[in-house]
């Protein structure tokens, strides 16, 4: 007789998993819907969102095939498997929208992010600023006397780390897009 293989969360008394399925860890989820470009449809799944409870760390929307009349929506939420697999969905069940991808599963992806930073200050908080520029790859886009506007692309990490650079430097103002993000590959 050969041995049982038995699925890890199982014991050797039962064929079946006796683990519960379900997690309340929190996992931060990119996701890509495609949609008609018509009025309100953003409106109904953002309403899908605030109707539910869901929190939104991210948004952006933009037309992506004007003679196909279509548009993306890249939002970036946070919620237990059960809850993303929800959202999933409900998303889809929606009347305009055509695809809905979870980028975070669906293998590697390519997320990036601009924000507009203002840093007020002088002297050697203004050389620090620039040193800090310089060394993220931000670019000075505005420049007076009293402050300098900086242009930073990358990641949501990158864009935070050089914000929290700046805060001691005089940091007064910052405009961010959010997520846009395209799956790797074909």
């Amino acid at each position: 007789m050969s041995p049982l293989k038995i699925k890890k969360g199982s014991t050797k008394h039962s064929a079946y998993n006796l683990r519960p399925t379900f997690s309340d860890v929190q996992e931060t989820h990119t996701l890509a819907v495609l949609v008609d470009n018509e009025a309100g449809v953003l409106a109904r799944v953002i309403g899908l969102f605030s109707g539910r409870g869901y929190n939104i760390d991210s948004l952006t929307v933009a037309e992506v095939d004007h003679e196909g009349g279509l548009s993306r929506i890249t939002v970036v939420t946070t919620g237990t498997p059960q809850v993303i697999e929800q959202i999933k969905a409900q998303l889809g069940r929606i009347v305009p929208v055509h695809d809905v991808h979870d980028l975070t599963v669906e293998g590697g992806s390519v997320e990036r992010e601009l924000a507009l930073i203002k840093v007020e200050g002088a002297g050697d908080k203004r050389v620090e600023a620039l040193r800090l520029a310089d060394i993220f790859r931000a670019q000075v886009v505005d420049s007076t006397l009293e402050s300098f506007v900086f242009q930073i692309t990358g990641t949501p990490e990158k864009v935070d780390a050089f914000a929290d650079l700046m805060r001691p430097l005089g940091l007064a103002e910052i405009a961010r897009t959010g997520v846009a993000a395209l799956s790797r590959g074909i």
